[in-house]
């Protein structure tokens, strides 16, 4: 009898994993043999147990999926990881195939596109939604802007728009106040930004950083 393909299912609205679970699971070939809310939890499930594909949002109430994506690929670099999400524009796809992501599917995508996407994945194939290959191939220049911010850098950057404290950023990223502050210093650098107000505009208006849910049009 052929294995089940095993997955970790990360989401942080428990209806949306239910969704996707029942989903996934009436193929009769995925198993979701686990679940998270946050980056942290699903870290955690990864670090104890062995899944074939991990299926993970980028937006998460904690950390993103693409820093969670990035821990992963310390620990294990062979991780099968395919991000899904409600975001198509090219940024997130490009951030996430460049972290090591092995496919990325949209939340608008039919179900059917989530299955063939898993099983695309667990055989060791990347998998890209239509709508994401067709964001990938946009004109270059329209992706220039702050292409050199490594993963740790875009997090930071994320977290600042989203109006965290250093302090707050610091606990969750696991690093020294004074570290976030010198990520804060070198992102204004390397983005032109004169200080932090006009750091947050260039983000948002250059699409390296969306708002949260529920607060578009509210930026700096």
């Amino acid at each position: 009898m052929k294995r089940m393909i095993e997955v970790l299912l990360v989401d942080d609205h428990a209806v949306v994993r239910e969704g996707y679970r029942r989903l996934l699971e009436s193929t009769g070939r995925i198993l979701v043999s686990g679940e998270a809310q946050d980056g942290e939890a699903a870290y955690r499930l990864f670090c104890e147990r062995r899944f074939d594909v991990v299926v993970m949002d980028i937006t998460l109430p904690d950390v993103s999926g693409l820093e969670v994506l990035r821990r992963l690929r310390v620990r294990s670099p062979e991780v099968r990881a395919l991000m899904f999400s409600m975001h198509e524009d090219e940024v997130f796809p490009a951030r996430a195939m460049q972290l090591g992501a092995m496919g990325y599917v949209t939340k608008s995508s039919a179900p059917e596109v989530l299955v063939e996407a898993v099983c695309a994945v667990a055989q060791g194939r990347r998998f890209l939604a239509d709508e994401i290959g067709v964001a990938l191939t946009r004109s270059r220049p329209a992706r220039e802007f702050g292409e050199e911010l490594n993963a740790r850098e875009f997090e930071i950057l994320r977290l600042l728009v989203h109006g965290r404290s250093l302090g707050e950023i610091a606990g969750m990223l696991h690093l020294s106040p004074k570290t976030v502050s010198n990520y804060q210093t070198g992102l204004r650098e390397k983005l032109g930004a004169a200080n932090d107000f006009q750091l947050m505009r260039l983000a948002l208006a250059h699409g390296l950083v969306t708002l949260p849910a529920g607060t578009a049009g509210e930026g700096p």
